[in-house]
């Protein structure tokens, strides 16, 4: 309707179109009243309206004339217009907030508030606007790589360790928003933030620890300390973005190097072989060492002991001699003599020779006579059915032995 409208207001009549008006009109303004019968026409179209007939025109021809509006009847109509434009205008602030997301009302383009999930209206543009952010969403970004392992960006991935070594590293950063205000106005990139970011704080980490860190056993540690630093740094700059995840894709030296580095794992690995089969030995000797130096000690510990405890005695036995003695000491050194004697002569061969004597008994050697004795018991016992010996030499045995003993007492 209103195309129509302003297509009868914008017609080239104004003496533009040489197709229009009469033939000698060609610089002029159209006719006023041809041009209001035109505009009629079309309401009366677009109203339901209908002519009399095909040969009804508003030049007055033949038939019933046109029923016309007047100024009032086109006020009307416009009112109507303007009535269902505003209808419009107003349902245009209805909006859907999903339930993993939030919106953001803006009004003249300055923060106002934050929508929940819902169907939600808000004031139409150019009053107010809304953004629809995300939060449960994972996002991804990847550095030193894109897509593949295979596909590397080497400005990104090569960095230098503390031991002025180079090495690749590639990992993946995912995150999701926390805060959709500060997502949206307290940085113009936020994305290109987390990725800016993420490599500041792993070439920090790299640049701390040495390569053989880097490359075997530090890998969790690097990634970890990697969220740490990155989420504190995001928090800094107020982005609105939780690091969920840092992942450690691939950590290797430069290809350029990549064998020489082999030869020197293999060199490693061999070093650490002997190291551990050294460290077995040891493990295997220094019990047993200790062990030993152990026993030695504590048997050094019980003949210290020992011997303390026999001085000790000792000493307690001269103290209490010493008492008797000073009460009879003439029988005190006849009975220390005695037991000396007695002591000496238990573990030594005896052998008794008669010195003042002219007998035929020179010597009797008596321990080899109770040796004797004590091999023939057994003897005698095992076999008693063999005839003893002939009386008459065990009696002339007797014999001689008591003719001696009393000659040497008779001696004395």
């Amino acid at each position: 309707m209103i195309t129509g409208i302003l297509m009868s207001l914008n017609d080239h009549g104004w003496g533009n179109d040489p197709k229009r008006g009469g033939g000698g009109r060609n610089q002029g303004p159209p006719d006023l009243d041809e041009l209001w019968r035109d505009v009629n026409r079309r309401l009366t179209g677009v109203f339901g309206k209908k002519s009399g007939g095909p040969g009804n025109s508003g030049d007055g021809g033949g038939g019933p004339s046109l029923p016309t509006l007047t100024p009032g009847q086109f006020g009307g109509g416009v009112g109507l217009l303007l009535g269902l434009v505003a209808v419009v205008w107003l349902a245009s602030g209805f909006y859907i907030v999903d339930a993993s997301q939030r919106g953001v009302v803006l009004t003249l383009g300055k923060y106002s508030e934050t929508t929940d999930p819902g169907l939600r209206w808000r004031l139409p543009w150019p009053i107010q606007t809304n953004e629809v952010v995300n939060l449960t969403g994972v996002r991804t970004v990847e550095i030193g790589y894109r897509g593949s392992e295979k596909n590397k960006v080497l400005k990104e991935a090569l960095m230098l360790t503390d031991d002025e070594n180079i090495v690749s590293v590639q990992f993946a950063v995912q995150y999701l928003l926390k805060n959709p205000q500060d997502y949206i106005f307290k940085n113009r990139h936020p994305d290109d933030a987390v990725m800016q970011t993420a490599e500041t704080s792993i070439r920090e980490v790299v640049g701390k620890n040495r390569m053989d860190f880097v490359l075997y056993e530090g890998r969790d540690v690097m990634a970890a300390n990697t969220q740490k630093l990155m989420q504190e740094n995001l928090d800094r700059y107020e982005t609105g973005i939780q690091i969920l995840a840092v992942t450690m894709q691939s950590t290797q030296p430069p290809e350029q190097v990549q064998n020489a580095f082999d030869d020197a794992v293999k060199a490693g690995q061999d070093r650490e072989r002997h190291k551990n089969e050294g460290q077995a030995y040891a493990n295997d000797v220094i019990p047993r060492a200790q062990g030993a130096a152990s026993r030695l000690k504590e048997e050094a510990d019980g003949y210290k002991a020992r011997l303390t405890a026999t001085a000790e005695g000792e000493a307690a036995r001269f103290s209490k001699l010493y008492a008797e003695y000073a009460k009879a000491p003439e029988v005190t050194r006849q009975r220390l003599y005695l037991e000396t004697m007695q002591q000496l002569y238990a573990n030594t061969t005896k052998v008794m020779i008669d010195t003042k004597g002219s007998g035929n008994l020179l010597y009797l050697p008596l321990d080899k006579l109770m040796a004797t004795a004590g091999a023939t018991a057994p003897a005698a016992e095992s076999a008693p059915d063999r005839p003893s010996a002939p009386a008459s030499a065990q009696d002339s045995r007797d014999i001689r032995a008591r003719g001696a003993l009393s000659r040497e007492r008779g001696d004395r």
